[in-house]
């Protein structure tokens, strides 16, 4: 349905509504739903006695809910539109959350984590799409970046919040913060439902940014060619390179809080602190690093950040003490969404904005695989070498792989550099 909304093409463009609402959007379904998790991990597993390996499986579960969704979630919306598909993968993760503050033992909390994923992957997926939809070639890296750092925003804000009503409710306290979760994410979804739309043509607009004469900037094929998507080795090569970061960053954010308490004697506020301290300074990274990879070029941009990555995660095993946390967390602050950010620029850089909600779906398949894995295999190792910082070491490695992946990347046709 057309909306009677419209603003002439010299003033105010509703693409910066559109980026306003994906950033929400994105808070919900990652910085809540996802990274709600690392704050709440160490009060939920005592309240549930859990061990590592069992938290790891908890996370593994939102995370294969995540990846179930995150290949149709981009199909669907690329077919139907992303508008409704966003606003019910929010309705669904809401739900999850409502449900895992209800858990009464892993196999419920596993569940209901997992559901979470399932409403995560079909909203955060297409939202990002969306964006290629509204912004021009040259805007791409920019607005994926600022959305992003909706993560950003899920860690200022559970950061500070989780110990404070951990420390007013007790034992029923990790409880009560899933129940604010999930509520915050189901007003998000009646909010992007309202304020969202599939394309700038339903209200008369071009994409932001696009040149005055461009009267094509978002073709409407009759048949959309999936083979451009699924058969291309570019894509499959991206996707390969987009592994490294689900499995390591992964690791990272779920034991972070964790880490910090055992293996640093953190409490649980000083690790919240640090927990917003790190979201603070990636609020902006995915803005940063979208727009440099306007200028450089996506390989070269996967690259740098892959090796930022790299020393972060290794600087946190290697250096357990206040200093090393403190500059593994900005390190990883400076650069934390900035893969995402060019990832998603890269698909609409390589198919366009018809295909890319498609495209960034399937990449995300291999992401999805990369996180999935992670957590479990971590928690794991870290019963078995009865240390959270023996992972961090793999979580360093990976990352290193991934930059050398990317160094093999062709340039998409879109991409500077």
């Amino acid at each position: 349905m057309k909306s009677a909304i419209s603003f002439p093409p010299s003033r105010f463009h509703y693409g910066w509504v559109i980026l306003a609402v994906g950033t929400l959007v994105v808070f919900g379904s990652l910085g809540l739903a996802r990274f709600g998790y690392t704050v709440v991990l160490p009060a939920m597993q005592e309240g549930l006695e859990m061990d590592n390996t069992q938290a790891g499986v908890l996370a593994t579960a939102n995370l294969v809910g995540y990846l179930a969704l995150s290949v149709i979630g981009g199909a669907l919306a690329a077919r139907y539109g992303p508008r409704a598909v966003i606003a019910a993968g929010l309705a669904v993760s809401g739900v999850g959350m409502l449900l895992t503050g209800l858990a009464n033992g892993f196999l419920a909390a596993a569940a209901w984590r997992a559901l979470t994923g399932i409403g995560s992957g079909a909203s955060n997926v297409p939202v990002m799409g969306l964006l290629v939809a509204w912004f021009a070639p040259r805007r791409r890296g920019l607005a994926s970046g600022i959305a992003v750092a909706g993560s950003s925003l899920g860690l200022i804000f559970v950061g500070p919040l989780v110990p404070r009503i951990l420390s007013a409710h007790g034992e029923s306290g990790w409880r009560i913060c899933w129940f604010i979760f999930g509520g915050v994410t189901l007003l998000l979804a009646v909010g992007s439902f309202l304020f969202l739309r599939n394309r700038p043509s339903e209200i008369g607009l071009k994409p932001l940014g696009a040149d005055a004469g461009d009267t094509a900037a978002i073709p409407r094929a009759k048949a959309l060619q999936w083979g451009k998507v699924y058969r291309s080795p570019v894509v499959w090569h991206v996707g390969l390179v987009y592994v490294a970061f689900g499995f390591s960053y992964i690791i990272y954010m779920t034991f972070f809080t964790k880490c910090l308490i055992v293996e640093g004697g953190y409490t649980q506020e000083a690790a919240g602190n640090l927990f917003m301290t790190m979201g603070w300074f990636s609020l902006l990274c995915g803005l940063i690093w979208g727009t440099i990879s306007d200028v450089i070029g996506r390989k070269r941009a996967l690259i740098i950040v892959y090796l930022i990555h790299a020393i972060a995660f290794s600087l946190f095993a290697l250096r357990p003490e206040p200093l090393g946390f403190t500059l593994s967390a900005i390190l990883f602050g400076l650069s934390a969404w900035s893969i995402p950010a060019i990832m998603a620029a890269t698909c609409g850089d390589m198919l366009g904005p018809r295909l890319a909600p498609a495209a960034l779906g399937f990449i995300t398949l291999f992401f999805g695989i990369g996180q999935a894995a992670g957590p479990m295999v971590a928690g794991a190792i870290a019963d078995a070498a009865d240390s959270l910082l023996t992972p961090l070491l793999l979580a360093g490695g990976v990352a290193l792989l991934g930059a050398l992946g990317a160094s093999l990347l062709r340039e998409a046709p879109g991409s500077s550099g």
